[in-house]
């Protein structure tokens, strides 16, 4: 829980740095020279930052961090709560350089000149992968199909201009933000409830690494080209970037970066059948059975984890860097007195897990009384950091739902954190969360433990 810490303090930084950004311009910039302290904006959002299992993550936040190291800089980041507040503080002088992609258009380019690493997107088409003869490969074959798309967005106005330029035909079905995001949308297509939908290609990139069977090849935009910005009186600084970034080692960087956010598949490990009618649930039922005595906890529960976690893989690393049979942060291994290297060996992996469950419980028992209904609190925590339960449970009292009840109430919650509505809603202090795969953790950690019951003595 130290590391919760951290981001907290961190959190409280954020809004003062906010607030500062009213007052008179703050120059502590010298032409030619970097500074000792490189102060940073960036956008909570799932590609830029967010906060997973306690630790600061996003392509831009590593990019940045990445530049800061590389110069002997120290990083003061300061997640703001929209572009335009960015571009303002940049004006103001709070602010040395916005670490996000701000497009390269009019709107911008007589207040920010761009830097850094440049990058093209545009929206495209996400449709289910089907066979090549079935896909749609062109815009003409869009007509006589139907189209969900977010309701006043730029997704239906380009929808509507295209239904235009084909002479109409096309069913295009708006669809209020206030209830579904484009994520729930690029979500719907894949799992069949509707059949396409249109989305920026950086994003539809990044959910093709959840949902493998789909298809966003079809571009229907032109490109918006984008990067980070410093202010037009500092050219200098954004020559620095430029040369930094044209350097081997942080273009080699970046191309990993890209790999590991957009590439790298972020589903459950593929499922492995596990015959619990023989009486025992893994090769570390002895190790599951000792760890979970010293915290009084049921063994089978623990063991339900590991197989949902890595299905008993020691080796298993994610794409967020966990490891070992219980998938933990090397951050965290190193806060409960582990080595990253020592969460190959099971009964370190598992040992460190309970160390973990132990303070989630501690952190939540006073939020959440009845023991068993903690038990899918503590999952969720597990799976998500601690940060983003409590923003959930925030979000549950102020909205009328129930915030001592998992199902249905705060795993609702949990969900609205990857709307902007609710994770910028100032109780919510953590931000964007991909609440999807933590829900879907705990209700398959839960449907593998009561088969597990039913099975397996305790």
């Amino acid at each position: 829980m130290r590391t919760l810490y951290r981001i907290i303090a961190a959190v409280a930084i954020v809004a003062i740095a906010c607030t500062r950004s009213k007052e008179a311009p703050v120059e502590h910039l010298h032409d030619g020279q970097l500074p000792d302290t490189l102060r940073v904006a960036t956008l909570y959002s799932p590609t830029s930052y967010f906060i997973y299992r306690e630790e600061p993550m996003g392509l831009d936040y590593s990019l940045v961090n990445r530049l800061a190291d590389d110069k002997s800089m120290v990083l003061d980041l300061v997640v703001a709560p929209s572009l335009s507040s960015m571009v303002e503080m940049l004006d103001s002088g709070i602010i040395d350089l916005i670490a996000y992609p701000v497009p390269v258009t009019s709107e911008y380019r007589e207040r920010v000149l761009s830097c850094g690493p440049y990058s093209e997107t545009h929206q495209v088409l996400v449709q289910p992968r089907r066979a090549s003869s079935e896909l749609i490969t062109d815009v003409t074959q869009l007509p006589g199909h139907e189209v969900y798309v977010e309701k006043d967005s730029k997704y239906y106005y380009r929808m509507h201009n295209l239904n235009e330029e084909l002479g109409g035909g096309i069913a295009i079905h708006p669809i209020d933000r206030d209830t579904l995001i484009g994520e729930d949308l690029i979500e719907m297509v894949s799992d069949g409830s509707i059949p396409l939908t249109v989305i920026d290609s950086d994003i539809a990139r990044l959910n093709r690494t959840y949902y493998p069977n789909l298809d966003v090849s079809l571009t229907l935009s032109f490109p918006q080209r984008s990067a980070w910005g410093v202010s037009q009186r500092y050219p200098w600084l954004a020559d620095s970037i430029d040369a930094w970034m044209s350097e081997k080692r942080p273009r080699d960087a970046r191309e990993r970066l890209l790999r590991r956010y957009f590439e790298l598949a972020k589903d459950d490990p593929s499922s492995v059948p596990v015959d619990l009618t023989r009486g025992h649930i893994s090769p570390y039922d002895n190790i599951f059975k000792k760890m979970a005595a010293t915290i009084d906890y049921d063994w089978r529960l623990l063991a339900s984890q590991g197989y949902v976690e890595s299905h008993f893989d020691s080796t298993r690393v994610s794409w967020a860097g966990a490891r070992g049979i219980m998938q933990i942060m090397p951050s965290t291994a190193r806060a409960y007195g582990a080595s990253p290297d020592s969460l190959a060996n099971p009964s370190e992996s598992i040992h460190t897990a309970t160390l973990i469950l132990r303070d989630l419980n501690k952190s939540l028992s006073r939020l959440v009384k009845d023991p068993e209904e903690r038990t899918k609190f503590i999952l969720g925590a597990y799976n998500s950091g601690l940060a983003h339960i409590y923003d959930a449970i925030a979000l549950a009292e102020k909205l009328g739902y129930n915030p001592q009840v998992w199902d249905g109430n705060v795993a609702e919650c949990l969900l609205l954190k990857a709307n902007p509505e609710y994770y910028n809603d100032p109780v919510c202090k953590f931000g964007y969360f991909r609440g999807r795969q933590t829900t879907t953790y705990v209700n398959h950690v839960m449907a593998f433990y009561t088969r597990c019951k039913q099975y397996i003595a305790e």
